[in-house]
């Protein structure tokens, strides 16, 4: 989902299927550039494509969008539990949890 062509066609077939000429009207590139795109999607599992006569059309696939939230879920939660933790850090005095003070001294330098 990290390539702009990808995500453009996934957003095109959020609104109803499409056929493949549909799909690669608005790209400016190869009809077989476009066919690449959509087969990489396909091996992902988020879209299927069926073909009735010479006419492939694309869609969505359903839950093939639940594979790509549970990835980024689990990556998501430990850097959320970070930023938790680094905004307890700087509410506080600055220093994280556990460190010592300097010990004040009668001593002068």
């Amino acid at each position: 989902m990290a390539e702009p062509t990808r995500r453009a066609i996934i957003e095109r077939l959020g609104r109803g299927p499409a056929t493949v000429s549909e799909v690669a009207k608005p790209f400016d590139m190869t009809l077989a550039a476009v066919v690449q795109h959509l087969r990489v999607l396909e091996e992902c599992g988020l879209i299927r494509t069926e073909k009735v006569g010479r006419v492939r059309t694309c869609r969505l696939e359903p839950g093939g969008l639940e594979a790509l939230a549970a990835w980024i879920a689990a990556r998501r939660t430990p850097v959320e539990r970070q930023l938790d933790r680094l905004g307890e850090v700087l509410a506080g005095d600055g220093r994280p949890e556990g460190t010592c003070q300097p010990r004040q001294t009668d001593e002068q330098p």
